[in-house]
């Protein structure tokens, strides 16, 4: 049976009359990649910050490894990795000496150059910070996470910003993080990340969490294997609830999605009835169901319009 590491139950932050974090639920289990997705502002990193010591809850608790994130913070910070979305660092320094400085903040911490090495950081050993570049940066600001051990590390937005292979090479830090037994909570608005990477998915929207599962589940729970995404090239006036095997109708920015489990199926009476309609259909694709329609069908919104 898995074990519990993270308890979070009912945690709330208030900014004044707005509700960032509105009263949530989650648990994370010990050795899992754990994702919170969302658009900005959804309240992902606010609920990090909390967990992490750096926010302190209006409301609610939770608790990390058995302590709580307020009564017992010294220790909580001794058992967590942080890498936050923005991370300033000394950069003057070289990545050797900044891992030696944070390495001597802790009683314990890990060998410095096994460190780098795991960081893909080996050739800048010697190198200043400021001259590395930013998916260079965001795996040192992983490495000082790690420098003293800790048993989980949160990452918030790890692969904000970084193009497609540092993407890439900050993914296959993560797996290595979760084959040496440590757990990762991360937050992302990036639908092929949080799919590839987490064992689990919170998503987030307006402080609420909305959903969590598997992506497996969370794709399965649409009950609509496909989606077709087109949009016609004047206005229409048709119900595309009653064409053949569509589950629901959703929008993504000025196109339409059918969602349905029968796909030659629901083409096939489109293209019948934008016939009879004199209608003619525009920008048509066919794909496999993802993370971003579940949001669509769960807000009415697209994930990256929200």
């Amino acid at each position: 049976m898995a074990e519990t590491i993270i308890h979070v139950n009912g945690l709330i932050k208030k900014y004044g009359n707005f509700t960032a974090v509105n009263g949530i639920d989650f648990e994370v289990e010990k050795g899992e990649v754990f994702g919170v997705l969302g658009p900005n502002g959804a309240g992902k990193t606010t609920t990090l910050e909390m967990l992490v010591g750096l926010r302190k809850p209006d409301g609610g608790a939770a608790d990390i490894g058995g302590y709580d994130v307020v009564r017992d913070l010294k220790k909580v910070k001794e058992v967590i990795g942080v890498q936050l979305q923005s991370t300033t660092l000394f950069e003057l320094l070289t990545v050797e000496e900044i891992l030696v400085l944070y390495a001597s903040f802790y009683k314990k911490h890990v060998p410095i150059h096994p460190l780098i090495e795991d960081m893909i950081l080996t050739d800048k050993t010697k190198s200043r910070i400021k001259s590395l570049s930013g998916g260079q940066k965001q795996r040192l600001a992983i490495a000082l996470a790690l420098v003293h051990d800790p048993w989980i590390i949160f990452l918030d937005e790890p692969t904000t910003g970084l193009d497609p292979q540092a993407r890439r090479t900050l993914w296959d830090i993560i797996f290595k993080l979760k084959e040496k037994g440590k757990t990762v909570v991360l937050t992302t608005h990036y639908m092929d990340e949080a799919h590839v990477l987490c064992d689990r998915i919170a998503i987030m929207d307006q402080g609420h969490l909305i959903a969590l599962d598997t992506p497996a589940a969370l794709v399965k729970s649409l009950h609509s294997e496909n989606a077709v995404e087109f949009r016609f090239e004047k206005e229409a006036d048709i119900d595309l609830e009653q064409l053949h095997g569509v589950k629901q109708v959703g929008t993504q920015k000025d196109a339409t999605v059918l969602y349905t489990d029968d796909l030659q199926g629901t083409l096939t009476s489109l293209i019948q009835t934008a016939d009879s309609k004199g209608l003619k259909i525009a920008d048509l694709q066919v794909r496999t169901a993802t993370l971003e329609d579940v949001f669509i069908h769960m807000t009415g919104r697209s994930l990256r319009e929200a």
